[in-house]
């Protein structure tokens, strides 16, 4: 099939948005009111309370194109080999008030939907990416999660409260990652503000204490391959391989260690709230499969530690293939869900990281239920009544779930369209790749090199997710996000 040139992949994204029931425009009101919202008497009150921490070098590490900033990060050493962790999450509670026409509207989606071509943010640009984005140079208000963390990566010591802060750098993961892997100079962005090297530096030492800490409870530590479509004058010209690197350790780490932290801040103090869960794999038996394929035995009940372990000396036999399996335990595992936590309730953990508290707070830019946890924190931190009923919380749990769904189906229909529009001349040639998904709707799998996902129409009989195989490319269709494969023998 020869490529549909006048497919626009911003217009088939509102497309796919309004299919899936999301809102792609901010309504009039909305926007004049994130318009006024520096100005509020809300974020007047917030400053009032904030104390003025902008003298501490802050710093962030997020992708080079990243707008909307909500983590800000800092170090210090104690004696003994401790260190105090202050993570600076940004408020936008103050500026974004529940009930207001944007808290509203903000709940209507729940989550930022990105697209290769466009974003669709929670919250109007007007917040995310300036007032209540976290940017280099600018004063801005935050919520500081304040954490000890000894030699052993054990956490304690955990404060809550607003503060005046300042980001000094806004750093980039593939820079500061080459650097802290060995393989490059210190990048500028770190070398021109004094003390930085030094303070991101003793970031990655802590965070190191962190994950070892993680590792041994059991958290799996997965590594996919990221495929990013490189889009000019409205062509998709290649896909951009993002691999892990170790700045992306740093910030995944204090997000953990924040997010644990907060989840037990709030069950200490008795307020109802939020929790991010993922439960025990279902399917268990196909993971014990994949692990006997590589001669490994796996326990007959899941067992986070167990394939941890496999995990890792998987890695280090096959670095190469690490991916693969990464991505096939990931399928496995199934997403994760919002439910209620409040005193009576016991919820399952989060069986992917190893621990039984677990909520989302770090990124209220781009998701409601971390606004919805923020307004609980302040709650908690103050001794104010709980913002929320068990009842109104259970509400929003159902809600941000079934439109997490719809934003990963809008994400993954136009990432396959940009794909598509990239593979649409090649059919009938042939790729290596690995089932990605059993399902009733079909059969998925992904290519090793390009890594298109599409769907196997033919051949699929006794396949399951990990397994590899050759496929021929029978076509892509950019308009309805298809790409169609067929099992070689």
């Amino acid at each position: 099939m020869t490529e549909r040139r006048h497919t626009d992949l911003g217009e088939l994204a509102r497309r796919a948005m309004e299919e899936e029931g999301l809102a792609a425009d901010f309504p009039a009101e909305v926007l004049r009111e994130a318009d006024a919202a520096a100005g509020s008497e809300s974020a007047a009150a917030a400053l009032a309370r904030a104390r003025d921490m902008r003298g501490l070098l802050w710093s962030s590490i997020d992708n080079d194109t990243s707008r909307d900033l909500d983590q800000l990060e800092y170090a210090e050493a104690l004696p003994g080999g401790a260190a105090r962790l202050l993570v600076a999450i940004a408020d936008v509670d103050a500026f974004v008030p529940e009930a207001s026409a944007t808290d509203r509207h903000a709940r209507l989606n729940t989550v930022s939907v990105y697209t290769p071509a466009v974003v669709f943010h929670l919250l109007p640009p007007a917040l995310s990416t300036a007032a209540t984005s976290l940017l280099e140079g600018r004063d801005r208000l935050a919520l500081v999660v304040e954490l000890v963390v000894d030699g052993d990566g054990k956490v304690s010591g955990r404060e809550v409260y607003p503060a005046l802060v300042r980001n000094r750098a806004k750093l980039v993961y593939e820079e500061v990652g080459a650097w802290l892997a060995g393989g490059a100079t210190v990048p500028p962005s770190v070398a021109r503000v004094e003390g930085l090297e030094e303070q991101v530096r003793l970031q990655a030492g802590v965070a190191r204490a962190l994950r070892a800490l993680r590792r041994e409870h059991g958290a799996l530590e997965l590594e996919t391959i990221e495929a990013e479509p490189v889009i000019e004058d409205g062509r998709v010209v290649d896909l951009r391989i993002k691999t892990r690197t170790p700045a992306q350790d740093i910030i995944e780490a204090f997000m953990v260690a924040a997010n644990t932290s907060m989840a037990e801040f709030l069950e200490e103090r008795g307020v109802p709230s939020l929790r991010r869960v993922v439960r025990r794999p279902e399917r268990w038996p196909r993971l014990r499969q994949l692990a006997r394929n590589f001669g490994e035995r796996l326990p007959g009940s899941p067992d986070s530690r167990a394939l941890s372990s496999f995990l890792a000396r998987r890695k280090r036999a096959a670095p190469e293939d690490y991916a693969e399996l990464s991505l096939a335990v990931m399928k496995l595992m199934g997403a994760g869900d919002y439910l209620v936590e409040a005193p009576g309730l016991e919820q399952e953990g989060h069986f992917g990281l190893a621990v039984g508290d677990y909520t989302h707070s770090t990124a209220p830019n781009r998701r409601y239920p971390d606004l919805v946890t923020q307004r609980c924190l302040k709650a908690a931190a103050s001794g104010s009544p709980a913002p929320y009923t068990v009842e109104e919380l259970e509400e929003i749990a159902e809600h941000c779930n079934e439109r997490e769904s719809a934003a990963r189906k809008v994400e993954r229909r136009t990432h396959k369209a940009a794909v598509a529009m990239l593979l649409a001349g090649r059919a009938g040639e042939t790729f290596d790749a690995a089932v990605t998904g059993v399902k009733g709707r079909g059969t998925f799998v992904r290519l090793l090199m390009p890594p298109a996902e599409g769907k196997l129409v033919e051949g699929e009989e006794g396949l399951d997710v990990g397994d590899r195989l050759r496929v021929r490319l029978l076509s892509a269709d950019p308009e309805r996000g298809f790409i169609d494969f067929a099992r070689v023998s």
